[in-house]
C-alpha cells in the first residue's frame, strides 16, 4: 500500500471534489482518496493505493473530472 499527495488546482465546490474522487477511484489499485477542498485555491488531494501511481495517470483522471490540474 502507497498513499501519494497531489496539489490540484480548480476545484471550487464539493461537485468538484466529488467528480475528482470518482475519476482517480476508477484507476487501477486505488483504495481511497481524499480531497481537502480549499474552493479556487489549491487542494490537496491523497490517494491510497496498491502501487504508485504514474503522473500521467493522474492529469488525465483529473482532465476527465474536469479542468483540474495538478499544482
Amino acid at each position: 500500500m502507497t498513499t501519494q499527495t497531489y496539489s490540484v488546482t480548480g476545484m471550487t465546490c464539493g461537485h468538484c471534489a466529488h467528480a475528482v474522487t470518482t475519476e482517480l477511484k476508477a484507476l487501477d489499485g486505488v483504495d481511497d482518496v481524499n480531497v481537502d477542498l480549499v474552493a479556487g485555491g489549491t487542494s490537496t488531494v491523497t490517494v491510497s493505493s496498491a502501487a504508485p501511481l504514474e503522473e500521467t495517470q493522474v492529469v488525465e483522471a483529473l482532465d476527465e473530472a474536469g479542468d483540474y490540474k495538478l499544482a
